[in-house]
């Protein structure tokens, strides 16, 4: 693309209608150099992806959520489930200093990445919650405002799974890449469910197309 990191973040944010300034490219920068460092030990990324395609495909895949969380009423709470090597929760703590992040991983070497990060970037915003979603999501019921996962895209799994966490004013944000996946949502057991708001964008690079869709529960 011939393009530097910054330069290509700043633009790839600018298609998706989001400004970055300096000190959010800064620690983004950072996030990215820890991560093609830590990817050579641990399975944080596939390997050998080039960093053009980290960028758009983890970073700015990412960032498509800033705009629903900066439109939201009241104060934001996030969960990120099976957030990974942190997408999309921990980019958006990143951006997004006045909201909260809550990462759920299982996996200790990611945890271990994240909980460094954290450290290393001085995020106050944000925690790691070392363990699967499933012990914690009858007593967390009502905790977060909003829920989300790239790791669980069918929403006949997500959906079932966040259910004893959600309330009438949850907002489950689906990261999806086609809108038939949500065909015949409002019948997914336990119910019911509404989608209240949907979102179609392409990544700024490769086109891709992307699809947001905000569901509520009751």
């Amino acid at each position: 693309m011939g393009l530097d990191k910054r330069r290509l973040l700043r633009a790839g944010a600018e298609h998706l209608k989001i400004d970055l300034g300096d000190e959010v490219l800064d620690r983004l920068l950072i996030y990215l150099a820890e991560l093609m460092k830590w990817s050579r030990r641990i399975n944080l990324i596939a390997r050998d992806t080039p960093e053009d395609q980290v960028i758009e495909n983890h970073f700015l895949d990412s960032l498509t959520l800033v705009p629903l969380l900066r439109e939201a009423e009241g104060p934001v709470h996030l969960l990120d489930i099976g957030t990974g090597a942190g997408f999309p929760g921990l980019v958006l703590a990143c951006v997004l200093p006045t909201a909260a992040f809550t990462l759920v991983e299982p996996r200790q070497k990611r945890v271990t990445f994240l909980r460094h990060l954290i450290r290393t970037l001085g995020l106050t915003n944000v925690a790691v919650v070392a363990d699967r979603i499933e012990p914690h999501a009858a007593a967390w019921q009502g905790r977060f405002s909003h829920v989300t996962s790239r790791a669980v895209a069918e929403p006949g799994l997500f959906l079932p799974l966040v259910r004893p966490l959600v309330t009438l004013e949850t907002r489950i944000i689906l990261m999806l890449t086609r809108e038939e996946a949500l065909a015949g949502i409002e019948q997914i057991a336990p119910g019911p469910w509404r989608i209240v708001a949907t979102r179609s964008l392409t990544l700024p690079f490769s086109g891709a197309p992307r699809l947001l869709a905000v569901i509520l529960g009751g």
